[in-house]
């Protein structure tokens, strides 16, 4: 039975931003030919919405359906036929999700509506995120979008097994029969109970389970609540026990007792604590007096070498100086008359340079006179040069540009061709003889000719001669004067009479720029820069200098001038002498330097042997001025022995501190303390542990928890028989299910024969003794031609296209048989056909449209044009 798909409307859909409604479509072949990017995949993928994706499904597919950008809520409306009756359904997505599907027993909305559909089409819920055409039933497989036909598949598991149904009694098999209809749904419904579509354990396992799971957690939690009474009174025997010992240890006066007995040793390790002390800082003071008569003693000692050392080197250092105090003083008296030397030979130079320097000031001086009157010269010269470029320059700017002479000339021509216009079309009058007494337009006539342009009245006599031009005479006189006031206004811009006035001026303007160029050049070549006067290049420098120039300043000078070559030489001369006496001086004075530097350390070293000297014998005078010196050795001897007897005094001391350690003796009382007041935290906390158990045993002691671990305990074992049962009914079952299955796969396998014979039919049509071949899953894998098999993925594009379409119309036909709602749609289709084959398919296409409803989406107006019902998409974007 065929699925008639009658209106679609469409709002908010991807591409279908504004209301969109599609309605005309026949029972038959129905053809949508529109160029690319016109809607129709979004046409077939809204109508796969509306039959097959939940309305409140939010997942990436369902986003997909709303435009670009915006956030609006999809809508889709579609009115069908199914079954011989008429149905319509009503889906929004995302934004206020509803369904509403409407039939012969009324409305259905939300999840009973999206059922109804999925019964009425025979499909499957779709909880894929990309969606699947396998769980939309035969529709999946007949709705064929771009591409998706372009390599043979097989049918999904729904259209197997509506296949198999229809080849069942066909082929014989008694998987077929009655009782087998009648014991696989019992199966399936107790099997449902026992294991979900995936395989996993399903509500009567899940419920076996977790009843034996609740069982087993009460009996454990019965049995340790007993454990735990049981428990609590071995403690609570334990806890009384602990404390009678803690009361027996309290009691005991053997502690107290060891304590008296310590804290009076403290009172002695003190008092002989006390006396060590006491003898040690007085051994200490006892030591310290020795050894400061000891140090005093080696100081005695050092001060004494010490100056017999200075002395020594004092001498020596003194000895050193004398030897180098005779050659220093020789270098002294070189170096000075080196220093006259050059003193006289600087004072030679510089008289000789400044008479040099004098001699050059004045004849630079003579030179910048003669300079000034070249300057002079050039200046005359240069004033009227200037004056000529100057005019020159003026003329050169009134330069007319050439589009302004090109323009003019335009306009002449433009103003010829009018006049030419005016002279054709006026009328030509000539007066001769005696014309006294005859007037034009008012006025005395004069002989000779007159052109007339325009309506003209000539007096004669008493007679009145009107001469009327032709009209167009009038528009192509108006063109004229236009034509001269346009020449006209230009020609006073530029200040010329004519045209021909214009390039004659013109010619002149560049002569003159030219000659401005020469001109400019001339000066140039007369004007060049004078470093010596300070006059940069070019006319304006020159003019500047001259003007600031006196009429009677800076004449031309003598003739004569000083000998600068003499004056040079002498200047050598004096530079020569003044190199030889730096060079003695300088000789000098580095021996005088090295001589220095070798007497500096002599002095430094002699200096310092003079300040040791002096300070050790001070330093000695110091200490041999002390009072302790006079008698050192008896005090030190005496100081000892003092020490030695202070240092036995505190040995003695020592022991008898040692034998009562106050730090020892405290600790031991902090541990009887400690020990104190543990015993009576320990009894504090008995005490609370006792009246806890007691509390708690008084509170579960007449619960009868033995009795109620014994009950959860059967009941625990009941569940778990009960677990094991279900679960043998579940494996038991699902053995059951597999063995029908696989025997059906098995069975199956006898089908493919009638699939493989109802498909030649068509296949036949198109491939001439062409023998399908089908595997078990009922797809098509590969056609004998000739004897010869070949695989469907090594046949060409276009003939593995048509081969999926005539495939999908074979299994068509036997879901018709069915009963099930069944339509084509084919978008984009047979794109790779040659034109044979296509006219060929488009003849099975028509034959099919015959048995149900087909649609063809296609962009392709030549090859599907002349075929069934042609519907526009009125309204697309």
């Amino acid at each position: 039975m065929s699925l008639k798909i009658r209106r679609i409307a469409l709002s908010n859909f991807r591409k279908f931003r504004d209301p969109f409604v599609l309605d005309g479509l026949s029972d038959g072949l129905n053809v949508i030919i529109e160029p690319n990017e016109t809607g129709k995949s979004t046409l077939l993928e809204a109508m796969r919405a509306a039959f097959f994706i939940r309305h409140n499904t939010a997942n990436r597919l369902a986003r997909s359906y709303a435009p670009h950008g915006e956030a609006v809520a999809p809508q889709i409306e579609i009115g069908f036929e199914a079954r011989g009756e008429a149905w319509q359904v009503n889906k929004r997505f995302l934004k206020g999700a509803s369904v509403e599907v409407r039939g012969p027993s009324g409305r259905a909305q939300g999840e009973d509506a999206e059922a109804q559909l999925l019964a009425l089409l025979g499909a499957r819920r779709d909880t894929s995120q990309a969606g699947d055409v396998a769980a939309h039933g035969a529709l999946g497989l007949l709705w064929v979008g771009q591409a998706q036909a372009l390599e043979v598949t097989p049918p999904g598991e729904i259209v197997r097994d509506s296949v198999r149904a229809t080849l069942e009694a066909e082929v014989g098999t008694i998987m077929g029969g009655a009782a087998y209809q009648r014991v696989r749904p019992r199966i399936d419904s107790q099997f449902a109970d026992y294991w979900t579509n995936t395989g996993r354990p399903g509500a009567r396992q899940s419920t076996a389970r977790t009843e034996h799971d609740a069982a087993e957690r009460a009996a454990t939690e019965a049995a340790t609540r007993l454990a735990a009474l049981e428990q609590g009174f071995a403690d609570l025997e334990a806890a009384r026990a602990r404390l009678k010992l803690l009361d027996r240890d309290l009691a005991d006066t053997a502690d107290a007792d060891r304590r008296r007995v310590l804290v009076d040793q403290v009172d002695v390790a003190r008092s002989a604590a006390q006396l060590r002390d006491t003898r040690r800082a007085e051994q200490g003071r006892l030591a310290d007096q020795v050894k400061a008569l000891e140090e005093l003693t080696a100081r005695l000692v050092d001060a004494r070498k010490a100056v017999s050392k200075t002395v020594a080197e004092l001498a020596s250092a003194f000895e050193k100086r004398s030897a180098l105090e005779e050659e220093l003083a020789n270098a002294r008296e070189r170096a000075g008359t080196a220093r006259d030397r050059l003193a006289a030979a600087r004072d030679t130079r510089r008289n000789a340079h400044a008479a040099l320097d004098a001699a050059g000031r004045l004849v630079a001086i003579q030179a910048r006179h003669v300079e000034i009157a070249r300057a002079r010269q050039r200046h005359d010269e240069l004033l009227p040069l200037g004056a000529q470029l100057d005019v020159a320059r003026e003329l050169g700017k009134t330069l007319i540009p050439p589009n302004v002479i090109k323009m003019l000339e335009e306009r002449e021509r433009a103003v010829d061709k009018a006049r030419a216009a005016v002279e054709a079309g006026a009328t030509r009058v000539e007066l001769t003889g005696d014309v006294s007494g005859v007037q034009i337009d008012g006025m005395p006539a004069e002989p000779g000719d007159r052109t007339l342009s325009r309506e003209t009245r000539i007096q004669l006599g008493g007679a009145m001669l009107i001469i009327r031009p032709p009209a167009e005479l009038q528009s192509a006189e108006t063109v004229l004067v236009n034509a001269r006031d346009d020449l006209s206004a230009v020609l006073a811009d530029h200040g010329v009479a004519s045209v021909a006035d214009a390039r004659t001026h013109n010619e002149a303007a560049r002569d003159a720029a030219a000659n401005a160029r020469t001109l400019e050049a001339k000066i140039a070549g007369m004007t060049p820069a004078v470093p010596l006067l300070g006059i940069a290049g070019g006319a304006s420098a020159l003019k500047t200098f001259v003007a600031g120039l006196h009429e009677s300043a800076e004449g031309e000078g003598s003739e004569e001038g000083p000998d600068l070559d003499a004056l040079t030489a002498i200047a050598a001369e004096a530079d020569s002498a003044l190199a030889r006496a730096e060079g003695g001086d300088e000789a000098a004075a580095t021996h005088l330097r090295e001589l220095e530097a070798r007497n500096a350390p002599l002095m430094v070293q002699a200096a310092g042997a003079e300040r040791d000297a002096a300070n050790a014998e001070a330093q000695l005078a110091a200490l041999e001025g002390k009072s302790e010196v006079a008698g050192l050795d008896e005090a030190l001897s005496e100081a000892r022995q003092q020490e030695a007897a202070a240092l036995v005094s505190l040995q003695d001391a020592e022991r008898a501190a040692t034998a009562h350690d106050v730090s020892a003796i405290e600790r031991q009382i902090a541990v009887l303390d400690k020990r104190a007041e543990v015993a009576r935290t320990q009894r504090i906390d008995l005490e609370k542990v006792i009246a806890g158990l007691e509390a708690r045993i008084e509170a579960e002691g007449g619960k009868g928890l033995a009795d109620r671990a014994a009950v959860s305990r059967d009941e625990a074992e009941a569940a778990a028989a009960n677990l094991a049962r279900v679960m043998q009914e579940a494996d038991t079952l699902k053995l059951l299910r597999d063995t029908l299955e696989g025997t059906r796969a098995e069975t199956s396998r006898t089908f493919v024969g009638p699939v493989a014979r109802r498909a030649r039919r068509h296949i036949e049509r198109l491939l001439p003794g062409c023998d399908p071949s089908f595997s078990d899953d009922l797809g098509l894998t590969s056609i004998v031609r000739g004897g010869l098999g070949e695989n469907c993925g090594d046949l060409s594009r276009g003939t593995q296209e048509q081969l999926a379409v005539l495939t999908r119309l074979a299994f068509a036909d036997m879901l018709l048989e069915q009963g099930v709602p069944v339509s084509l749609i084919l978008d984009d289709p047979l794109v790779y056909s040659d034109d044979s084959r296509l006219d060929l398919m488009t003849e099975i296409l028509t034959d099919a449209a015959t048995r149900m409803q087909v649609i063809l989406l296609t962009c392709r107006d030549r090859a599907f044009r002349h075929l069934g019902n042609r519907i526009n998409l009125t309204g697309v974007e």
